[in-house]
């Protein structure tokens, strides 16, 4: 069993409560830890996302772009290039994450331009969210409570509640709750903060599969912290490690990428 339990006196509200020394084994950072290796793997790898963009349960809109992430062993984040293949119009475009800055390359006119992590790419999803992220390397984690949440699947789990805190200033969120399962540590559920506390958006970690050595979330659903009738699905799929080019990383090799050099 997860917890032992210690009862803790504390006079709140002047009522006697008792709190399960939930934590004393398992830092809620090292939780967090694990949380991201289930997300995302520990090593250089690809996927393809697909995003697709509702509002009152009618598609609106779709993007699909190819991800390749490198784990920087300096700062603990990712390293992500992203490369629009569909729609049509888009396709050939890049997304660079590159330290604390993302930048967007136009191949048309062949430039560069920093843009925010907190701009929405399509729907619901920031840029901040298609690129790989490990959460632990931005944020401070405190747990919070033991709760029965329903997961994405409308199916009862017993989870923990971490609360996250910003801790960089590249943070995307200023605080995050993360639901994750009691036992493994999957992420179920996240609801994502701004800084005046207004709730942005509520993601569901979904259709768990075996890839690249662990059972992953390949579905998130995000749903607008104010119309719930708004939904983006991010879709991922076609995972594979790579040996992907340290120079793939860099801003002034955005210009000379072809799809044809991918490893």
């Amino acid at each position: 069993m997860f917890f032992t339990r210690k009862r803790a006196r504390l006079m709140v509200c002047g009522l006697l409560c008792y709190l399960p020394a939930a934590f004393a084994a398992h830092d809620p950072q090292a939780i967090l830890s694990a949380s991201d290796a289930i997300r995302n793997p520990t090593q250089s790898f690809s996927l393809t996302t697909q995003l697709l963009d509702y509002q009152n349960g009618k598609q609106k809109d779709a993007t699909t772009v190819i991800v390749y992430s490198r784990p920087d062993p300096r700062s603990g984040q990712y390293r992500s290039l992203l490369r629009f293949t569909a729609p049509e119009r888009d396709a050939g475009k890049l997304m660079l994450k590159q330290d604390q800055d993302i930048w967007f390359y136009e191949p048309a006119s062949k430039a560069s331009v920093r843009i925010s992590p907190q701009q929405r790419l399509l729907g619901q999803a920031a840029n901040g969210d298609v690129v790989s992220t490990n959460f632990a390397a931005d944020y401070k984690a405190t747990a919070q409570a033991e709760e029965v949440i329903e997961d994405g699947h409308r199916k009862q789990q017993a989870s923990i509640r971490l609360t996250l805190k910003a801790s960089t200033p590249q943070a995307v969120y200023h605080h995050i709750e993360l639901w994750v399962k009691k036992e493994g540590w999957d992420p179920i559920k996240a609801q994502f903060y701004s800084e005046s506390e207004r709730l942005l958006k509520t993601a569901w970690y979904r259709r768990y599969q075996q890839q690249l050595g662990a059972s992953r979330p390949t579905e998130i659903v995000i749903i607008d912290g104010l119309d719930p009738q708004l939904v983006t699905i991010m879709r991922n799929q076609d995972y594979q490690f790579r040996d992907i080019p340290e120079r793939w990383f860099q801003r002034d090799y955005l210009v000379n990428f072809r799809a044809d050099a991918t490893p």
